[in-house]
């Protein structure tokens, strides 16, 4: 059986990154190759953005060997070609809509009320963090 193709939330990802507890366990599950993590270039840009905001106190030498060691080498970038006007809420979550379209994504883990509203778009089950952990089965 083939990993699941999956596109992560902004979230999701800096809580891997930086925080203890469930979010913490995605880090080994995308290095071990446990899931397909897909981004497209918008979604990675908003991932470094967000590991530079103030709050978290990372210095540039931290965040280039997150960017370049825990992150990049481990997306698959998707190509989208379009974005659709989804979640009118928060027209910001579309580009995870998008790129879980245009990368076939299985799932697009996320906490965020607006996407998990939708439950499914296109061919991709949208999920809590729980539930996808539970599918990994870690």
């Amino acid at each position: 059986m083939n990993p699941p193709r999956v596109v992560l939330d902004t979230n999701i990802v800096i809580s891997a990154l930086l925080f203890k507890g469930a979010a913490s366990a995605m880090t080994s599950l995308w290095q071990a190759k446990k899931f397909i993590f897909l981004a497209s270039k918008a979604i990675t840009l908003e991932y470094l953005t967000v590991l530079a905001y103030p709050k978290f106190k990372l210095s540039q030498e931290e965040i280039r060997f997150l960017w370049e060691s825990e992150l990049l080498p481990h997306i698959v970038p998707v190509a989208v070609k379009s974005v659709a006007s989804i979640v009118k809420e928060d027209p910001a979550d579309d580009q995870f809509l998008a790129c879980a379209h245009w990368g076939h994504a299985d799932f697009l883990v996320t906490g965020d009320k607006h996407l998990l509203k939708l439950d499914s778009y296109s061919q991709t089950e949208i999920i809590l963090l729980k539930k996808f952990l539970s599918i990994v089965k870690i």
